[in-house]
Formats: structure tokens, C-alpha cells, sequence
């Protein structure tokens, strides 16, 4: 890819809304009701508000908000941890920026720095590992977060501080997989979907061989999806074209980037240092078995839920905050009770607000604070 423009093109834009409106004419003859396509990834959410894309598609296309933003899924207690974390002596926390402001029971880790803690923001696990070498007096714990996208940084951080022999740096796992919150999504009977507009970034890593259970198993088509207009277009119409022709199968639109058999050197590194956990609690979906990523036993010295002492509570979500149910796409963030008003970015009550890939956060900042009950 040269240029963005060309996938912006305004042009190429009407004829695929066009072509859309054609196969859903054509699809919603045979059945009621809207066509419901998830789009997993948070980062799709906001490409479709930013740029209009769910007023420009017909009546009979629905798109449904998914789990896929990282921060949004992360339950209050596992916030907690890091809290506490960063509340003991000599320990430095390192955290990405967006995890700064999502609310635990009682705080959050912006509020825990200005009451003392030592929280400092990074762009990456190799920030942390330079603070771990410049204090070796310390001990540095990288809270580390995310689907397979950001799990090979954090592998491969954690492999270069063992081959150097840095011994304060420590990681906090809440790293998590795609693929069994799907599953646990569709086995969800108050959730009706025809079809999924898949991950981009994981898919880099991941590959597209990994997700034929969707098709295979639960019978719903799934297009792997870029980040630009287009791209999410064109994959609209790849779902409704598998789902007129009576297919159901993985198919790859963002080809330029994702191959079949992923990025091997990072599953490699994923494999060398993390193991699957026996469940993992998400928030809004439960404990999920298998969904989540902890250090291997080998590698306990770096791991922070072994060598320190953690709460490890359970935490229910704001009472007032449907969070919960927008990650598992059965309510929009308007249908929330304090979505705009109570709940905003600078008083969020819950994670979906806080994160850049947050699907209140991105119906808030592009102005959808009320239900489209008419076209533009």
C-alpha cells in the first residue's frame, strides 16, 4: 500500500454500498429482520464511526459491536492486581496509556500515581525492560495486555531480559485470545449473528487457518477485515455474498498484510514463554476456559503472580455500567442508562469508555450519543 486515498476513494465507496444494498435486498426476502455481521476488533469499530459507515449502510445490515478492544475486557479485579502492585514498596509499574484510567473497585492507576504509587506510562514492553535496566534497584512489573497483536512484543521482551539476565523485571500477564471468546459468544442464545468482519492485526499473527472452527463448527461466515473505509465495505459484501450464495467459509480481504499461515517467528516466541491458562474472567463474558495467557512454569522468576503477593478478587462491574453487555453485542453503548451523561471519557464508570478502542468511546467522540431513528 502507496497511499491511504485509495482506500477512501468516495467512488468506490458508492458502488460497494450499492452493491451491499443489492445482496441484502436479495437475502432479506428470505428472512426477517436485519442482517447482524460482528466486527470483532475494536479498532473496525472506530474506523466505521469516525467515518460514517453504519449511517451509510441499509436498514436490513446491522453491525454488531464485538469483544475485541483489550482494555475493555479486562475485569476490575484483575485492575486491582495492578494496583496493588504498584502500591508496594521499590515496585515500578509500567502500563500503556490507555489501561491508565480504567476504573478497579476502588481506583484507578492514574489515581494510585497521584496518591504515590510509581506508574509509569510506556509505548512498549521494551520501555519497561529499559526502566528495569536503568533501576536496578527496583523492581519493574510490565502490565501487559492484549490479544495475539501485542503477545509476541511481550514474549520477546521477556526472552531478551532472561538472555541478558535482568532479574527485576517482571510481567503481569492479561494477555488474551481471540478465538475462545468467539466461541464463547456464540454460545450465547440471546446473540443472533450471520457473520463475522474478523481481526486484522491478530490475523497478522495469528494467521486465517485458526479461525475455520467458525465456519466449520458454528456455520457462520467470517471475512478478515483491514482498517480503512473500503476495506470494511468490502468485507461487508464478502459476508453478503457468502451468505447469498449459501457458503460459509474464512475468507481473507486483507490479504495485503495477512497470510494463511500468520507470522511464524511470532507464534514461535508466544510458544517459547506463555501457556494457556484454565480459564481467564472477561468482563461482561465470564470466565472463559483456555482464552487467556500466562508465563510458563520455567519462567516463574519473571512472572509477577508468583513473585508477589496479589488481592486476586473478583469485582463486579459499576452497577449503573453495560459495559458487559455491549462486549458480548447484545446492547449499544446509547442503550446504556448513563452512557453520555454519568459515563463520559472524563468520568468514565466503565472500560469501554476509557479506551481508544472502546465502542462508547467511539459512539461519544463521533457525536452517536442517541439512536439513529432516521437517515442523515
Amino acid at each position: 500500500m502507496q497511499y491511504v486515498d485509495e482506500f477512501r476513494d468516495p467512488q468506490r465507496a458508492r458502488a460497494l454500498l450499492q452493491a451491499i444494498d443489492r445482496l441484502a435486498s436479495q437475502i432479506h426476502q428470505d428472512r426477517p429482520g436485519p442482517l447482524k455481521i460482528m466486527e470483532i476488533c475494536g479498532g473496525h469499530t472506530h474506523t466505521i464511526f469516525k467515518f460514517g459507515l453504519e449511517r451509510l449502510l441499509p436498514a436490513t445490515v446491522e453491525l454488531v459491536h464485538g469483544p475485541g478492544c483489550p482494555v475493555c475486557i479486562m475485569p476490575r479485579g484483575r485492575m486491582d492486581d495492578a494496583i496493588a502492585l504498584a502500591q508496594q514498596p521499590s515496585v515500578i509499574l509500567a502500563s500503556f496509556g490507555d489501561a491508565m484510567r480504567v476504573p478497579g473497585r476502588r481506583l484507578t492507576l492514574l489515581e494510585a500515581r497521584a496518591q504515590g504509587a510509581d506508574i509509569r506510562l510506556v509505548y512498549s514492553p521494551l520501555d519497561a525492560l529499559s526502566l528495569a535496566q536503568a533501576h536496578p534497584d527496583r523492581r519493574v512489573v510490565f502490565l501487559a495486555l492484549g490479544f495475539e497483536t501485542t503477545a509476541p512484543g511481550t514474549a520477546l521482551t521477556l526472552l531478551q531480559a532472561q538472555d541478558q539476565g535482568i532479574g527485576n523485571f517482571f510481567i503481569l500477564s492479561n494477555h488474551v485470545l481471540v478465538l475462545p471468546a468467539l466461541e464463547a459468544l456464540l454460545s450465547n442464545p440471546d446473540l443472533h449473528l450471520d457473520g463475522f468482519i474478523g481481526p486484522g492485526h491478530v490475523s497478522v499473527v495469528t494467521g486465517t487457518q485458526s479461525y475455520q472452527v467458525i465456519p466449520g463448527r458454528y456455520g457462520k461466515p467470517m471475512v478478515i477485515s483491514g482498517f480503512e473505509p473500503l476495506d470494511i465495505l468490502q468485507s461487508v459484501w464478502m459476508v453478503l455474498k457468502q451468505l447469498a450464495e449459501g457458503r460459509c467459509q474464512v475468507e481473507n480481504q486483507y490479504s495485503r498484510l495477512v497470510q494463511s499461515q500468520g507470522n511464524q517467528i511470532a507464534q514461535q516466541a508466544m510458544a517459547a514463554v506463555f501457556e494457556r491458562r484454565h480459564s481467564f474472567e472477561w468482563r461482561g463474558l465470564g470466565a472463559i476456559p483456555a482464552s487467556g495467557l500466562k508465563l510458563q512454569s520455567s519462567l516463574a522468576a519473571y512472572d509477577a503472580e508468583v513473585q508477589f503477593d496479589l488481592p486476586g478478587n473478583l469485582v463486579a462491574d459499576h452497577r449503573a455500567c453495560a459495559c458487559g453487555d455491549i462486549l458480548r453485542g447484545v446492547k449499544k453503548p446509547w442503550d446504556c442508562r448513563v452512557f453520555g451523561t454519568a459515563c463520559t471519557p472524563e468520568t468514565p464508570l466503565g472500560a469501554c469508555m476509557v479506551s481508544s478502542e472502546g465502542a462508547c468511546a467511539a459512539y461519544y467522540r463521533y457525536g452517536r450519543l442517541a439512536q439513529i431513528t432516521s437517515d442523515p
